[in-house]
């Protein structure tokens, strides 16, 4: 591009000068030929042809100018500088695959991608960006209109602030403090505590010494530090800064956060009214490549059997009141909670018996409600939170979760703690999981005369299924091959199959009392539609479909099964079984019943097959 307006530009040189010329030859030729005209006719002639062959030059020059200008107009200077630019830095995208570059980085060095690469990886979100932002940067006020509107006391508690971290960027933190400094009134905040779960970055121990210094300074003993000698994980450095906590209040955050504009008021009102409510803002996601934020509107933080928290609607009388700016109530917390100090410590704060990562926000959420509290959302607190690509405290989360789930079930759950077991296709006993000593927890419980779990599945997460008609789970294995289990098969799609048995949830299958056969997982809530077998009555193919839908179709989808027997259907007769075709294969088929016997992976005893209320 650059090499075109080059040359149009000595063009344009080239033809300007062209016309000085052709008009001084045209003034001396028109000079000479009114001479000869009266002298010498046919020379007149020739002079004047020579004229208008000129004139015709000066016209085509004068409109190649013309056009050249138009073209010269057409293109906006800014995009002239960028399209040259853009010539000029021709820059290889060195990590095409990252999820960092997929929206971001289109004009950094290579250089400057390895950098920012690095820095993701280790970090889970953008910190080479997060380096060059403001400290004190502006974010868009998402609150729900009236928030703003509204008026708080003036004679509010005081809130101690608790960021904990592991191995974050300096200047995440450094945001999350400055922010929360800038956007809480001085006399509101009484602290910052931030609690180091043994991160090993260089960066957060004397830079942010430096910088916690310079706060000091300004405002004396606002910002504390607390050091864990060994990584202890989350609920443990939660518990470290309340325990040090000397506010009314106690707002436990993650340190990769920023708050919005009035975030402390409505919370710090709210516990003025109702001491006994566990709050938690709404969350906006910081999205971690580009660090923009997408709002998130208020909702209920809730959680399935294997305690995998969710957002969910609020119940629907919240939202008869039509104001999307009052308190929800809510089944459990996501990991962010606000509360009045002394009352967190009288309910039995968080069980320290939960290692590194997950279910300490549910077990905190149903023991709150059980034993005299209540859980809210509140719409105009809103707080901005890094969404990280990866955690940086396991590389499978998931098997500490399994861990403190089984722990939350068998403090709290009464006779439904199995369900916990088949969320996680562990067995109802000898699962091998040691989730340490609970007998503390249990006195707790007992001591704060806590409700029945029945009473929370009524009156505060109906939408909980009790699945309490559950025969056996698990992957089922034919007896002709056992290396194969029956699999939900390719996603879309209706055509369940047999696979390698690898015993993940699309081979995980349900039996129910009533002849329901679930394959690939079973739904936790009542709202939810889980997918059935069925036999169509026509082929040789089984079908998998969405309950409701198998029923709408008159699909046949009840089946007849005891352990290490048939599954036969109960109305067409057929058995489910496996068969090899033409590519000596093996498929799973509906055909008459030839002798093929299924072992499901866990039954449930017959004293399990419903809830007992054994308190």
């Amino acid at each position: 591009m650059r090499s075109r307006y080059f040359k149009l530009s000595i063009l344009a040189f080239v033809t300007a000068s062209a016309l000085v010329f052709l008009g001084s030859i045209k003034n001396e030729v028109h000079t000479h030929s009114e001479r000869l005209e009266t002298a010498h006719h046919n020379d007149s002639l020739r002079g004047q042809g020579m004229l208008r062959r000129m004139d015709k030059m000066e016209k085509d020059i004068n409109r190649l100018l013309s056009l050249m200008g138009k073209i010269e107009r057409k293109v906006p200077v800014g995009q002239k500088q960028a399209e040259v630019k853009k010539e000029r830095k021709v820059v290889r995208k060195l990590f095409p695959n990252s999820y960092l570059f997929s929206k971001w980085g289109h004009e950094l060095s290579e250089e400057e991608q390895r950098e920012a690469e690095k820095l993701f990886k280790r970090y889970g979100y953008n910190a080479f960006l997060s380096d060059r932002l403001p400290l004190n940067r502006e974010i868009p006020d998402t609150r729900p209109h009236r928030c703003a509107e509204k008026k708080y006391p003036a004679d509010l508690p005081t809130i101690s602030v608790v960021l904990i971290y592991l191995d974050e960027a300096l200047s995440v933190i450094k945001r999350a403090i400055r922010s929360i400094i800038d956007k809480t009134p001085a006399p509101l905040l009484k602290e910052i505590i931030l609690v180091d779960d043994n991160s090993s970055n260089e960066d957060l121990k004397e830079k942010l010494d430096d910088y916690v210094t310079l706060i000091n300074e300004e405002r004396p003993g606002l910002v504390k530090k607390i050091h864990h000698s060994e990584q202890l994980g989350l609920t443990q450095a939660r518990l470290s800064g309340w325990k040090v906590a000397v506010g009314d209040v106690v707002a436990i955050l993650d340190a990769h956060i920023e708050v919005h504009v009035e975030w402390a008021e409505p919370l710090l009102t709210r516990i003025k009214e109702d001491r006994t409510v566990i709050l938690t803002p709404v969350f906006d996601r910081v999205n971690y490549d580009d660090l923009t934020l997408t709002p998130y509107v208020p909702a209920a933080d809730a959680f399935d059997w294997a305690l995998w928290c969710m957002y969910e609607s609020f119940r629907p009388e919240w939202y008869d009141l039509k104001d999307d700016s009052l308190p929800g109530k809510s089944p459990s917390i996501m990991g962010i909670l606000v509360a009045d100090r002394k009352f967190f410590g009288e309910i039995g704060s968080l069980d320290g018996g939960m290692k590194i990562y997950g279910g300490e926000n549910v077990e905190l959420g149903i023991r709150v409600w059980l034993c005299g509290g209540s859980v809210e959302v509140i719409p105009c607190s809103k707080i901005a939170h890094i969404e990280r690509s990866s955690k940086p405290y396991l590389p499978d989360l998931s098997v500490m979760m399994k861990r403190n789930a089984l722990r939350v079930a068998e403090v709290w759950m009464d006779e439904y703690k199995y369900n916990v077991n088949i969320a996680w296709n562990l067995p109802m006993e000898n699962h091998g999981i040691d989730i340490g000593d609970v007998s503390e927890r249990k006195k707790l419980r007992k001591s704060l005369n806590c409700k029945p779990f029945q009473w929370y599945l009524d009156n505060v997460y109906p939408l909980l299924d009790p699945l309490s008609d559950l025969v056996g789970y698990g992957s089922l294995i034919n007896d002709l091959k056992p290396d194969l289990c029956i699999d939900q098969g390719p996603v879309p799609g209706n055509t369940p199959i047999v696979y390698q048995c690898h015993f993940y949830s699309p081979q995980h299958c349900y039996y129910r009392t009533d002849g329901q056969i679930y394959i690939g997982g079973i739904k936790s809530h009542k709202y939810n539609s889980n997918r059935c077998l069925v036999d169509s009555g026509s082929g040789v193919y089984p079908g998998l479909y969405e309950c409701k839908v198998a029923v709408q179709k008159k699909f046949h989808m009840l089946w007849d099964f005891k352990q290490d027997g048939p599954i036969q259907n109960r109305d067409t007769k057929r058995c489910l079984e496996i068969a090899m075709d033409e590519n000596s294969y093996y498929k799973l088929v509906v055909q008459q019943c030839t002798g093929q016997n299924w072992k499901i992976q866990n039954l449930i005893k017959d004293h399990l097959l419903g809830p007992k209320k054994t308190i």
